[in-house]
C-alpha cells in the first residue's frame, strides 16, 4: 500500500491534493495544525469513497519542540511520500511586523518542513520509491513587496530542494517544489475584490488558480513514473510573473 502524509490537508490546496491522491490510490495521513474536526471529517468522507484505503487524521502544531516533532514522526506508519501544503503569510511592511510574527512565518514555511524532512528521510528511503513535494510560491522566484519574509521562505524551499535532491537522488527519493501563483484560497481572501480583479487582469490565463490546478501537478510528481524529475521548482501560475 502506498501512503502519503499531507501537511496542511485542511487548507484549500491541501484538500484538493488529498482528493486527487486518494483518487490515484494513495492512503493518506491528513495533517492539521489545530482544526482536527475538519481533518477527521475529511478522512471519514474519503474512507466512504475509497474503502480499501486508509485515511488517518493527525494533528501537529508546527510551533513545537524538536522532541515533539521527533515523537510525531516516530509514531507514523511507513510512508513513501510527504507533501508540505501548509503555509502562512503576514502581509505588511517588514518594519511594522512583530519579531514573533517573522519567526512564525519562518518556522511554519521553512524551518519545520526542513526538520521534518530530516526526520522522515530514514523512513522514506526504505521504500521502493519515495517522494517529497513542497508547496512553494511564485514569490520564491519574484519577491513580493509587503511579503518579504514569506518570499524569503519560499525562495529558501527552492534552494533547499535543489541541494537536498542531490543528496538523496541515488535512493529513489525525489524532492521537488510546486510553486503556484495566485490561488483562489482563504490566504488571498484578505484582499479586496478590486485588488483580486487587478491580479486577474495581470494573469495571462485570465483567472486565479483553483486548488485542483495545483493538486494535479502534486499527483503527477508522486507518480512512480516521475522518478527522473528531482530538484526542480515547477511554476504553476497561468503565465503570471514568470
Amino acid at each position: 500500500m502506498k501512503r502519503a502524509i499531507v501537511f496542511g490537508a485542511t487548507g484549500g490546496i491541501g484538500q484538493a491534493i488529498c482528493n486527487d491522491l486518494a483518487d490515484a490510490g494513495w492512503s493518506l495521513y491528513l495533517h492539521c495544525n489545530s482544526n482536527f474536526d475538519a481533518a477527521n471529517i475529511a478522512s471519514q468522507e474519503l474512507m466512504k469513497k475509497y474503502p480499501n484505503q486508509d485515511f488517518i487524521p493527525v494533528k501537529l502544531n508546527f510551533a513545537t519542540s524538536d522532541e515533539e516533532l521527533t515523537n510525531f514522526v516516530n509514531n507514523l506508519l511507513p510512508v513513501n511520500a510527504a507533501v508540505f501544503a501548509q503555509g502562512i503569510t503576514k502581509y505588511g511592511f517588514l518594519n511594522d511586523q512583530k519579531l514573533s510574527d517573522i519567526e512564525k512565518v519562518m518556522q511554519v514555511n521553512l524551518t519545520v518542513p526542513v526538520k521534518l524532512t530530516k526526520l522522515l528521510e530514514p523512513m522514506l528511503i526504505k521504500q521502493n520509491f519515495s517522494r517529497i513535494v513542497y508547496l512553494g510560491s511564485v514569490y520564491g522566484g519574484q519577491g513580493s513587496a509587503l511579503e518579504a519574509v514569506y518570499s524569503s521562505t519560499k525562495a529558501g524551499l527552492t534552494r533547499f530542494t535543489q541541494a537536498y535532491a542531490r543528496e538523496v537522488a541515488s535512493t529513489n527519493l525525489t524532492v521537488n517544489v510546486i510553486a503556484p501563483g495566485a490561488v483562489n484560497t482563504e490566504m488571498n481572501a484578505m484582499f479586496s475584490k478590486e485588488t483580486l480583479q487587478e491580479v486577474r487582469d495581470e494573469i495571462p490565463a485570465g483567472r486565479l488558480a483553483e486548488g485542483n490546478d495545483i493538486s494535479f501537478w502534486v499527483k503527477t510528481l508522486l507518480d512512480k513514473r516521475s522518478g527522473y524529475c528531482t530538484g526542480q521548482t515547477i511554476y504553476i501560475t497561468g503565465g503570471w510573473l514568470v
